[in-house]
């Protein structure tokens, strides 16, 4: 009878530890790793963050803007990769410093917890090593030089001075009938902020969400904002990548709240278009309002903008 009980009992932590284990295996995990911890001062570093999310967990991303004490040379898009588990999302920052001393490169944390977050990682920036084996150099003695003889640049200022005076010629010439090309540009294509807000009311209507077109509801609602501020603000967003929008849009003076807003709507915009990010409803609802306040906000930003030249 022991026995049997004895077996229950193992059997019993034995089915725990196993449900433990499996839970642990679905959970959202998150690395930071480095190619190297010791540089010279200006030689790169290879900081790569990794998130790799289950079928059902929220996805998001790091938002990595700066660094204490290093400079970016290089900000790497997000790779995606679909796995039979989920989604892995993956990107790489090449970094280096010019300061001397012991630097760390913080913690990140996914938007979505504050506990998915990544470990903080030391590097040490240094001089290179005096090699102490060598010699040093005897100072030697200032050498003469012989003077070189004076160049006469009459010529070259005349020659410069009648190029440069066809270079504003040209330039005014050109800027007169540029400036022609905008008034009736100007007047015959339609308010930027108006030609927004009719193309967001047509979207609305045609409830692409409920037809399974998810993909083209975001991908469309996206456009629209990008087509606005483009001519609005002179930012040229269709060639941009979602990351570098959010970035430029820092400097048109939205307020924090709304900024924030705006940005989180555009990044998970991505993740539904390209990480198979299945919003629900409320998402579809409050994406499309967060989308519009911003263009509202913007317009009553600047009035009297005119619609610059795409």
């Amino acid at each position: 009878m022991k026995q049997r009980r004895g077996n229950r009992t193992i059997h019993s932590l034995l089915f725990l530890l196993i449900a433990f284990f499996s839970n642990a295996q679905d959970r959202t995990t998150v690395h930071a790793t480095v190619d190297k911890n010791s540089i010279l001062i200006g030689e790169h570093i290879n900081l790569v963050l990794e998130a790799d999310i289950p079928e059902n967990d929220p996805i998001g991303f790091f938002s990595v803007d700066s660094i204490a004490h290093f400079e970016f040379l290089l900000k790497g898009k997000i790779d995606t990769t679909n796995t039979n588990k989920g989604t892995v999302l993956k990107q790489l920052f090449r970094i280096t410093s010019f300061d001397s001393g012991r630097f760390v490169i913080p913690s990140y944390h996914l938007p979505q917890s504050e506990d998915l977050k990544t470990d903080s990682i030391i590097i040490h920036v240094g001089y290179m090593p005096m090699d102490t084996t060598k010699d040093y150099n005897d100072i030697k003695e200032i050498i003469e030089v012989e003077g070189k003889k004076k160049i006469d640049w009459t010529w070259y200022y005349v020659g410069g001075a009648a190029l440069l005076a066809l270079i504003l010629l040209y330039l005014l010439t050109r800027k007169k009938k540029k400036k022609k090309e905008e008034v009736l540009a100007n007047e015959e294509t339609v308010d930027p902020y108006t030609e927004a807000l009719g193309k967001l009311e047509e979207l609305k209507k045609e409830n692409l969400p409920a037809t399974d077109e998810t993909k083209l509801y975001y991908s469309r609602l996206t456009d629209i904002f990008r087509v606005y501020v483009e001519k609005r603000k002179g930012i040229h967003s269709l060639q941009q990548t979602t990351d570098d929008l959010v970035r430029q849009l820092k400097n048109i003076n939205l307020g924090k709240e709304q900024y924030d807003q705006l940005s989180q709507a555009l990044r998970q915009s991505d993740f539904v278009k390209f990480a198979k990010y299945i919003p629900t409803a409320t998402d579809n609802v409050t994406v499309f309002d967060v989308i519009r306040k911003s263009i509202e906000s913007i317009e009553k930003l600047s009035p009297v903008s005119s619609v610059k030249e795409v």
